[in-house]
C-alpha cells in the first residue's frame, strides 16, 4: 500500500463536507478515489456501490461496508439578531459543541464559514454557570446582524447543514492523523484501498465496496445497500471511539496505535463467534496487531446488515479514532493499515466452504 497516496485520499475524504442526508461532496470524493476498481453506481440516498472489476458473477457476494455520513447540525430557526438556532445531526454531547468553526451550506451550495457559540461568561449568572448546556443555548453565528440579512446577503435557509470545519494534518513523526470524521471516512478509505490492494488479485469471491449514507441517523443508508447487494458475508469498517483516555487499565479494549478493534457484541449486534474467531486467528498467524473488544452501548451498520436477507455473518474492523463525535479525531496511521491488510487477507481466504461454516 503506498502510505502517501493513502494519506492523500484519507485527507480529501476526511475534509469533504457531508452531514447526513447531505453526502455530495464526500460522495463525489469517494467516486474520485473508486475510478478504475469497478462498476460504480449510486442509488437515491447518495449510498454508493463500486462493484469489483474482477469479479466473475455466480459466486458468493462479500460487502465491505463504511458510511459516508459525519455529525454536524441542521438550522432550525433564524434568530431576529442574525445567530442560527441548530438541531444535532447525530450524537453530541452539548458541551463539546461550543468554540468552534464551523461550515454552513447556502442556498447557493456555498459554505459559509461560523462559529459555534453559548453565552458568555461575562453575562451569566453564578447559577447558570453551574447548569448544564442546553442546545436552545447553543447557536451559530456566522456575524450577521439581523435575521434579514442571513437570508438576503448570506442566503442561507431554514435547513441548511452545519459541518465541523477541520482540516486533515499527519503528524509523520509521531504516526497521527488529526481531523473531522474519521468516523467513518477511515472506513471509506480503507474500503478503497482494499479495493486496490486487491487489484488483480485472484479470489474466491465476488466483492462489492458499499458506501452507506445516513449511518448516524440510524443506519438507515445501510439498510438499502444489505438488501441491494445481498451479500452471503460482510466486513464492516468503522471509525470506533477509542477508549484509552477515558477508563482505567485493564478496561482499555481501544487504544490507538495497538491495531485495529474486533467487536465481539455492541447494542445492536453479537457478532458472529465463528467468523470473529477466523479472523482473530488470522491476526494470531500473520502478526496482525489487534484488539477485542465488548461493547455494551453504541452500534455500527453491522446492525442492519446481519439481520437482511436471510441473515448474514459480519464482524467489525474497527480505527481507533480519539474523541469521535467531536470537531477533532487522532487515530494512527498504522492501525489503519492493519486493518486493510486483515481486510485482505480475509477475502483471499474466504470460499463457500469457509463461509458455510461460519
Amino acid at each position: 500500500m503506498d502510505k502517501k497516496k493513502s494519506l492523500k485520499m484519507i485527507a480529501d475524504i476526511s475534509n469533504a463536507m457531508g452531514v447526513s442526508g447531505f453526502e455530495d461532496e464526500a460522495v463525489g470524493v469517494i467516486k474520485k478515489y473508486s475510478k478504475g476498481l469497478g462498476e460504480i453506481s449510486e442509488d437515491s440516498l447518495r449510498n454508493v456501490y463500486v462493484r469489483r472489476k474482477e469479479n466473475k458473477g455466480g459466486r458468493l457476494t462479500v460487502q465491505l461496508d463504511a458510511h459516508s455520513d459525519e455529525v454536524g447540525f441542521m438550522v432550525q430557526a433564524i434568530r431576529p439578531n442574525g445567530t442560527l438556532q441548530i438541531i444535532q445531526i447525530g450524537g453530541w454531547v452539548n458541551s463539546n459543541i461550543p468554540a468552534h468553526r464551523v461550515k454552513v451550506q447556502n442556498s447557493d451550495g456555498k459554505y459559509i464559514t461560523g462559529i459555534t457559540a453559548s453565552k458568555p461568561p461575562h453575562f451569566m449568572t453564578e447559577a447558570e454557570k453551574k447548569l448544564p448546556l442546553d442546545m436552545q443555548d447553543i447557536t451559530v453565528d456566522i456575524g450577521a446582524v439581523s435575521r434579514q440579512e442571513v437570508i438576503e446577503k448570506f442566503k442561507i435557509r431554514l435547513a441548511a447543514p452545519v459541518v465541523p470545519d477541520v482540516t486533515f494534518e499527519y503528524i509523520e513523526e509521531h504516526d497521527l492523523m488529526i481531523g473531522k470524521s474519521f468516523d467513518c471516512r477511515l472506513g471509506c478509505a480503507s474500503i478503497i484501498d482494499t479495493l486496490k490492494e486487491l487489484g488483480g488479485v485472484d479470489i474466491a469471491v465476488d466483492v462489492v465496496g458499499a458506501f452507506a449514507s445516513q449511518e448516524e441517523v440510524g443506519v438507515r443508508g445501510a439498510t438499502v445497500t444489505a438488501n441491494a447487494v445481498k451479500s452471503d458475508i460482510a466486513i464492516v469498517f468503522e471509525g470506533c471511539p477509542a477508549d484509552d483516555t477515558c477508563v482505567t487499565d485493564y478496561e482499555v479494549q481501544t487504544a490507538i496505535k495497538k491495531g485495529p478493534m474486533l467487536r465481539h457484541i455492541d447494542a445492536k449486534m453479537i457478532t458472529n463467534p465463528r467468523y470473529q474467531r477466523f479472523a482473530l486467528n488470522l491476526c494470531e498467524e500473520l502478526n496482525i496487531p489487534v484488539q477485542e473488544a465488548v461493547r455494551k452501548a453504541g452500534s455500527t451498520n453491522g446492525s442492519a446488515i446481519h439481520l437482511s436477507n436471510k441473515g448474514v455473518p459480519v464482524i467489525v474492523i474497527g480505527i481507533p479514532v480519539r474523541y469521535a463525535h467531536t470537531h477533532y479525531g487522532i487515530s494512527s496511521y498504522e492501525d489503519y493499515s492493519s486493518g486493510v491488510r486483515l481486510a485482505c487477507e480475509i477475502l483471499k481466504r474466504l470460499n463457500e466452504d469457509v463461509v458455510r461454516s461460519f
